[in-house]
């Protein structure tokens, strides 16, 4: 009889049904790293794309960065999937999806997207920050993909996260506006952080990360004498909500939008059509 359970029988059932659920429903992550995720925040390296289909896309990610028409920089950094099909592409790739389902659910939008190139023997850095506290995002059903185009290793400046600080309470950031931080305010979280203790988040092209909305991380210049590639795509739940901006906007692309928090975006039909940046100029300056 039920009555008869103890409460420890009752909390190993709960995480026998608990771990069978996320054996069941995954698509992509394998149990290991689904727990890997929810006990650290975030679960690396994940590979999504064979190394042929990574470098092409790395071809014209700095194609693009080397484009002398375009100024890249500011708002050029973010959400290019609005004007660019390759870009278009990777935020629908089906195996990124399948990661990001694992996490969130069928239903997905991109929220953005940011392009985090570091020049040869350049001096920009990310400080230690959390994403969920100046986002202004109402909920912790968000995901970041960072995909790498290029190896990210400890001397080019690959990303350091601390395991378990997603569960951390809120913690006050600093804006410093440094020059030389990638960040847009060079903000920086006020305590002090136990750098033994965090994790190198070292990758080959086509591989990516996956981390949790408020995990504290970082990483240092590029040392090196190559260009280092990464982007990172900002997944959530059609639950999610924009608190700090009057309007906002998203790509559906995985199931519905059950609810319509956020102006739906197209997909390009062409590079660079005079529509798209248009609708980029707009829901990239939110001012």
């Amino acid at each position: 009889m039920i009555s008869n359970i103890t409460k420890t029988e009752l909390i190993i059932l709960h995480l026998l049904i608990k771990g069978w659920a996320v054996l069941k429903k995954n698509k992509f992550l394998t149990s290991e790293q689904s727990q890997r995720y929810e006990l650290d925040g975030f679960v690396f390296p994940i590979k999504v794309m064979e190394i042929e289909e990574a470098n092409n896309y790395g071809r014209k990610l700095h194609s693009y960065w080397k484009d002398p028409s375009q100024f890249i920089k500011g708002n050029k950094l973010q959400k290019i999937h609005l004007f660019t099909l390759w870009m278009s592409e990777i935020i629908r790739h089906k195996k990124i999806l399948d990661a990001v389902e694992d996490v969130l659910g069928p239903n997905i939008l991109c929220w953005t997207t940011t392009l985090f190139v570091k020049k040869p023997k350049d001096p920009g850095f990310v400080s230690w920050h959390q994403d969920g506290e100046y986002w202004g995002l109402n909920s912790h059903n968000v995901v970041t993909a960072w995909l790498a185009l290029s190896p990210a290793t400890s001397k080019n400046g690959c990303m350091k996260m601390m395991p378990g600080s997603h569960k951390w309470p809120e913690i006050r950031h600093i804006d410093t506006f440094d020059d030389n931080n990638l960040l847009s305010r060079g903000q920086v979280i006020d305590c002090n952080i136990e750098e033994e203790k965090s994790v190198k988040i070292q990758m080959k092209p086509g591989q990516i990360s996956l981390h949790h909305v408020n995990i504290a991380h970082c990483s240092a210049p590029n040392t090196t004498n190559q260009l280092r590639m990464g982007i990172a795509i900002r997944y959530i739940c059609p639950t999610v909500k924009q608190i700090k901006h009057k309007k906002d906007s998203a790509t559906l692309v995985r199931g519905v939008d059950t609810e319509g928090n956020f102006e739906l975006e197209p997909t390009p039909k062409s590079n660079y059509s005079p529509s798209a940046l248009k609708l980029h100029e707009r829901v990239t300056n939110k001012s």
